[in-house]
Parts: structure tokens; C-alpha cells; sequence
């Protein structure tokens, strides 16, 4: 039986403040005509070496969408000089949309969690088509990328299970209502102490992040995808992180996301196709030289290395720049040598020139201060790959003897992208360093090992995104909701009473938003007492939501007229991680 006639929902609904929400993102209805005439004309006589597959959002409409547009120029702008034969494809597939005239509609049953409905039946059609794309035997030599967006980064992440694995190199999923990411489950998620962070999850700052806003596919993904499939999730994005952002949803081209993926699927199509990855993505690379005199005997090589990275980052277009350091018992604090606006490739060799190994005396040195006023002056440049390179033969204080402790260098490390920590020093403090250089994703390196390795390591990289910020969010921040009172006043149907300290809540029944009130009562009318309907409400605050409370309405049956309240704390599913 249709939705809306099992089902009414006595609410306020804030229909228009939301009108956005519901004409951009996971519809139930609309009216969608595909123009199949604009699409590109592709030779199925001939079978490409690489095909990359995009499925678009709701209601978007094919090859002409700002999503499939960006992605696609930015992973072309990368293969135009390589040899490959490709071909980009908009994945044909309803896509369906709902339009501001139809928003009542679509607040009487918009979304299905992707299970049924026309929403679902959307997304299925998509899986099927891609299905029958990637597993045709046709072009069986042919290898492929896919990636979706939203409505269509259900169709990605549905469909992988149905695809032959082998013919793929990458699969990317943006904005995904079903993301599943465990580390972000509990009171304190390990994710937001940069621990236990999913091998997909490529860029996702909220470490809150744990379901989507419609549930989450577990697993997200089988073993035959690992290192083949990554996931993005804009910062507040409302459908795959733990906040309440329509605008956050919609700005994956403006944000650069699209940009910054095609330098991690670039690289996996190199390595597929045992090409060089000729593209280097803009870097900001600072140089800090312990300067004290038990460097005498190494500084020389040392100063080789920080000329061979800076030659290598300013060929690439990056930036570059070069500080030493002591200790702050000399009164020795870091001298700039040249800043990411003043050094070009002459104003860096005579920095280096002026560098001279003196004083000491002790083991320890100020590292982590001078790291992180290194960082703090340094003007990074937005989207860069940041790297600061280390070369010392000493350890350090922690704390220095400013009081700057370990944990202020890798929060302001974190915060700043992350600026990542490469260490070059002697074999007998590598050890000391290796935590330094975990807790900001970087690396530490003997002095005996082969330098270059170091250089051409950091010139290579392309995540110039943070997989997670690490937070220590207060959570009491977001809003809170408890159910008071359920009470059936008929066969079918329910009265719901909850306090939230929310401003709005999203109320959900079998996976089917119905809308959105900023009311605190509700009535469910012709539920069907056949089937165990589950109601979720959700908390709304203006920019964040808050746990999923669920519950199962048992009702009575012609003869059974009693309606059994929870005895138990009523169950909790959270969609942000929170107990």
C-alpha cells in the first residue's frame, strides 16, 4: 500500500525552509526528462583501455551537471598527455528528482533509505546498468573507474558486490547517505584520536561521522576493494557527517573535492597502467636544520638533500622554505632563512650557504618549539600538499623548555591540513621520533638509508586533504532527544510524545523520512499493525544533528487491545556515533 495512504503524519512540516534539501539531494518523485541526444557518441565497435563511469545526484540531469563536469575535467586535465585510450561516461539512470512544486510530495514519503519507492527503484535501475556496463564481455580488457555523488554514491557503494572487481582500478563515492564508517561510533570515537580510521575513508574531517543520514551499508565494502575504493565527505555534510549542512552537501566542486580525488585515482590508473605519474600536485614544503655543532660532520649532506627537495618542489610549482633551529637554552630561537613568498631556488641556496653548525652541547634540542612556531608563521598555501622536513642528529625536549608539548605541535599540524612531519636523523634517535612523525602522518628516515628516497616520497604525494581532523568536540553540543510517551489510540494508530533541546526533528518510519517538525508530538494514522514499524526521530539543531532514537511501535491486534510500552531504556541507533 502506497506511503502516504498508510501513513499520515500529523506534524508541522517546515517544508519551504527546507525546499532546498529536498530539490537537491535523495528524492522520492519528480518528473525527469533525459535529453539521450546530448549524450557523447562512443564506438561500441571499439574498447577503450580505461572508461571512468560517473553517476550523478538527484535530479541532475545527464552530462550536463556541475558534478559530472568537475569531475571530469579534473581527472581529464591529468590523462590528456598520457596514451591511454578513455572514455568518460554520465551513467544513463533515472537519477530522479523532485522539483519545488512537488515538496509536499516529497515530505509525504521522500526518501526510502534507497529500499523502495521511486527513490529506490532509482537507485536499483543505476546499479543494474552499471552492472551490465562493467561486467559486459565485450570489452573485457577494458578497466574502469567509477564514482557517484550523492543519489549516485548509493548506486557506487550498492552495486560493488554485483561488479567483477578485477576490471576495477577505483571506485569513489561522494556525499554517500549510507557511509559506514565504525571508528566513528561511541562517546569518544577512536576516529577523533586519528585511530582505527577505515582504509576508504580518504577524506573525512568529522571523526563523528559513522552512518548516514539514511542508515549505513555494512560492510561498506568486501576485501576484494581494499586500496580500490575511497570515500568523501564534505566537513558538515548533512547525509554523511555528524552535522547538519544542506550547503555543505552541494559544495563538493567548490570545495576542491573533485580536484583532490583525481590526484589519488590518477595515481591508481599510473600503477594499473605501469605508467610514470608524470602530475605533481602543488606542494608547500618548509626545511628545518638542527644548526648546532654536532652536526659538523653531516651537514654538508644534509644541506644536498634540502637543494635536491627544493629544486624538485619549486620545478613542480610548489613552494618552498628554510629555517634552522638549536636550543632555547642558547636563547636561539628559529631564524627564517627564506619564507613560501620570498625563497626562489637562489635566495634558498644562499640561505643555506649562511647556515653554520655551532654551539650545543647537549643532546636535546627545541624541536617542538621551533616546529611550531615554524608552522604557526608560515602563510600555507589552501589545497597544497604541506610537508615539513626535519634534518637533526638530536633529539628533543617534550615539553620544550617554552612549555610546548608534543600535543600542541600535532594539533597545530592537524588543524593546519595537516602539515606532515619527515624526519631525517641518525640511527640512534629514530625511535624517538617515530611517534612525532605518526601522530602527524609523515615519516622518519635514517641518515644512512638513501635520501633521495625521502625526496622523491614527498614529491609524489597527492593528499592534500586531512582523512580525519581529531577533535576533542564537546558533545554536548549536539542536540539530544528522548521519547516520553507512546500511546495507540487505535488499531493504527500512534501518539508520540518527546522533549528534545533540539530546534527541529526529522522523523523517520521504516527507513521513509517524512518530514521535518518543530513540534514535540506527533500521530501516526493507518499504520499497518501486519509489520514492525520502526520510528526514528532525529534532533535538529541549526547546524548539527544529534542521535538517532528509535523505537519499534508494537500494535494491538483485534485481540489484543493491550499496547505494551517499553520496559527498557527505549534503543538507540545512533547516525553520528553517539551512545
Amino acid at each position: 500500500m502506497p506511503l502516504l495512504k498508510r501513513c499520515v503524519i500529523h506534524v508541522t512540516f517546515l517544508a519551504k525552509q527546507y525546499q532546498s534539501l529536498f530539490g537537491c539531494c535523495l528524492v522520492f518523485i519528480a518528473s525527469l526528462l533525459i535529453s539521450i541526444s546530448s549524450a557523447p557518441v562512443t564506438n561500441a565497435a571499439s574498447c577503450p583501455d580505461l572508461k571512468i563511469i560517473f553517476a550523478r545526484g538527484s535530479g541532475a540531469k545527464q552530462y550536463d551537471n556541475k558534478d559530472y563536469k568537475d569531475f571530469k575535467s579534473s581527472l581529464e586535465s591529468k590523462l590528456k598527455d598520457s596514451t591511454l585510450s578513455y572514455e568518460f561516461e554520465d551513467l544513463e539512470y533515472p537519477a530522479i528528482g523532485v522539483s519545488g512544486d512537488n515538496i509536499p510530495v516529497a515530505i509525504g514519503a521522500f526518501i526510502s533509505g534507497g529500499e523502495a519507492y521511486s527513490f529506490g527503484d532509482s537507485v536499483k535501475q543505476g546499479i543494474i546498468n552499471l552492472a551490465n556496463t562493467v561486467n559486459d564481455s565485450t570489452c573485457k580488457n577494458t578497466k574502469y573507474v567509477i564514482a557517484g555523488y550523492s543519489q549516485g554514491a548509493m548506486v557506487i557503494s550498492k552495486s560493488l558486490e554485483s561488479l567483477n572487481s578485477d576490471r576495477i582500478i577505483f571506485a569513489a563515492t561522494f556525499g554517500d547517505p549510507k557511509i559506514y564508517l565504525p571508528e566513528g561510533a561511541g562517546p569518544l570515537p577512536v576516529a577523533c584520536k586519528g585511530e582505527g580510521l577505515s582504509d576508504y575513508r580518504v577524506y573525512v574531517p568529522d571523526c563523528y561521522a559513522y552512518k548516514g543520514l539514511l542508515g549505513a551499508k555494512e560492510p561498506y565494502a568486501s576485501l576484494d576493494y581494499l586500496g580500490k575504493l575511497g570515500t568523501w565527505c564534505n566537513k558538515f555534510d548533512i547525509f554523511c557527517s555528524s552535522h547538519f549542512s544542506i550547503s555543505s552537501h552541494t559544495s563538493y566542486v567548490n570545495d576542491h573535492l573533485y580536484e583532490d580525488a583525481s590526484r589519488l585515482i590518477f595515481s591508481k590508473i599510473a600503477t594499473a597502467f605501469s605508467f610514470t605519474n608524470s602530475y605533481i600536485s602543488p606542494h608547500d614544503t618548509a626545511i628545518l636544520i638542527d644548526s648546532t655543532g654536532s652536526m659538523s660532520s653531516i651537514i654538508s649532506k644534509y644541506k644536498s638533500e634540502a637543494l635536491e627537495l627544493a629544486e624538485k618542489t619549486l620545478n613542480s610549482g610548489g613552494r618552498v622554505a628554510l629555517y634552522d633551529y638549536r636550543d632555547l637554552k642558547e636563547g636561539y630561537y628559529p631564524v627564517e632563512r627564506c619564507n613560501f613568498e620570498t625563497c626562489d631556488l637562489e635566495t634558498f641556496k644562499q640561505g643555506l650557504n649562511e647556515i653554520r653548525a655551532d654551539g650545543g652541547g647537549d643532546s636535546p634540542e627545541s624541536l617542538l618549539s621551533s616546529s611550531f612556531q615554524v608552522m604557526k608563521n608560515l602563510k600555507w598555501q589552501l589545497g597544497s600538499t604541506k610537508s615539513l622536513v626535519i634534518l637533526t642528529d638530536a633529539s628533543y625536549h617534550s615539553p620544550d623548555l617554552d612549555g610546548t608539548t608534543f600535543y600542541d605541535v600535532q594539533t597545530l599540524s592537524k588543524q593546519i591540513d595537516p602539515v606532515n612531519f619527515y624526519i631525517i636523523t641518525t640511527d640512534k634517535n629514530l625511535e624517538s621520533y617515530q611517534s612525532l612523525a605518526a601522530a602527524t602522518d609523515g615519516k622518519v628516515v635514517s641518515t644512512a638509508d638513501d635520501l633521495s628516497i625521502l625526496t622523491n616520497n614527498i614529491i609524489e604525494r597527492f593528499d592534500s586533504l586531512p582523512r580525519v581532523e581529531e577533535s576533542s568536540l564537546d558533545i554536548g553540543l549536539a542536540p539530544r532527544l528522548n521519547i516520553d510517551n507512546i500511546e495507540p489510540s487505535s488499531s493504527s494508530e500512534v501518539k508520540i510524545s518527546f522533549t528534545t533541546s533540539g530546534e527541529q526533528t526529522i522523523v523517520v518510519l521504516n527507513e521513509a523520512i517524512l518530514g521535518i517538525t518543530d513540534q514535540q508530538e506527533i500521530v501516526l494514522a493507518d499504520l499497518d499493525p501486519a509489520i514492525s514499524n520502526n520510528l526514528s526521530l532525529i534532533p535538529l539543531s541549526s547546524n548539527r544533528r544529534g542521535e538517532t532514537v528509535s523505537v519499534n511501535l508494537e500494535l494491538p491486534s483485534a485481540n489484543n487491545t493491550v499496547y505494551l510500552t517499553p520496559t527498557q531504556p527505549l534503543p538507540k541507533a545512533p547516525n553520528t556515533g553517539r551512545q
